[in-house]
């Protein structure tokens, strides 16, 4: 059975500049089983219903702007995966979940650029599930949870988001100056209820956690994490990874859950 991966994004840059975060992801890449196709939940891609990307060949989708110009010329040419897009819209109807699918959406910079650090030969079939930012951790958790058989037929399940993401902050604070005891609290806390997998915790983070609110004024970049904690099955044993700030304030932890 595959694991599943939550990733920080982080900025879109991160192709012109890898360092701690890039590196990490190429070691890891490197170190895990091949996957028969990935699906990719970001919080790039929201939906009123979720929706999943069957496109055939998903072009780079380079939503962002004002940055350097060799970023728009970057390119993932992964193949589709319209086979798995129509499992997983199955495994969600089985399970009650509304979808629908969608044959042209491409992949945007949530997906495509910690991908092409992963697997930079682009050979895997990749497609993207949608979030819904009207509904709350609980029903992200549960779309995690009925996405699970996928990964008996080699499917790699990642959440990439943030977690941390107060881009006005980030705007605001002081280069080169350390992260405010905001940050490395709401870090903290996230991590230990994973080691403690206390998902019920997690999922009540906004009322629970120090600095919720300040550390995500919207939901949307924490959500591929509840997605993928649905998926796994246990997120106490989960590993740790890529405990590194960049920006400041935009936290670029890393989770593996169900390693072998």
């Amino acid at each position: 059975m595959m694991p599943v991966l939550f990733l920080s994004h982080g900025a879109p840059t991160l192709p012109l500049e890898p360092g701690e975060t890039g590196m990490a992801w190429q070691q890891l890449g490197a170190q895990l089983p091949k996957p028969s196709a990935i699906l990719m939940i970001s919080a790039h891609w929201e939906t009123s219903i979720p929706t999943v990307s069957r496109a055939a060949q998903p072009e780079t989708i380079h939503d962002f702007s004002g940055f350097p110009e060799a970023l728009y010329k970057l390119r993932y040419p992964a193949p589709g995966a319209p086979k798995m897009a129509q499992a997983a819209a199955l495994a969600l109807q089985q399970a009650g979940i509304p979808v629908q699918l969608d044959d042209t959406h491409g992949l945007d910079h949530g997906a495509w650029v910690p991908l092409s650090f992963l697997f930079p030969q682009a050979d895997i079939p990749v497609a993207q599930l949608s979030l819904q930012p009207d509904k709350d951790p609980a029903w992200h958790v549960a779309l995690g949870r009925a996405l699970r058989p996928l990964r008996e037929q080699g499917v790699l399940i990642i959440g990439s988001g943030a977690i941390t993401h107060n881009l006005r902050a980030v705007f605001k604070h002081p280069q080169g100056e350390p992260a405010p005891q905001w940050v490395a609290e709401f870090c903290d806390w996230i991590a230990a209820k994973i080691a403690a997998g206390d998902l019920q915790a997690l999922i009540a983070y906004r009322s629970h956690a120090p600095h919720a609110v300040q550390n995500h004024p919207t939901d949307e970049h924490l959500l591929p994490l509840f997605v993928a904690l649905g998926a796994a099955n246990r997120i106490d044993t989960a590993l740790h990874l890529n405990r590194v700030l960049t920006y400041g304030l935009l936290a670029m932890d890393a989770w593996l859950f169900d390693a072998a």
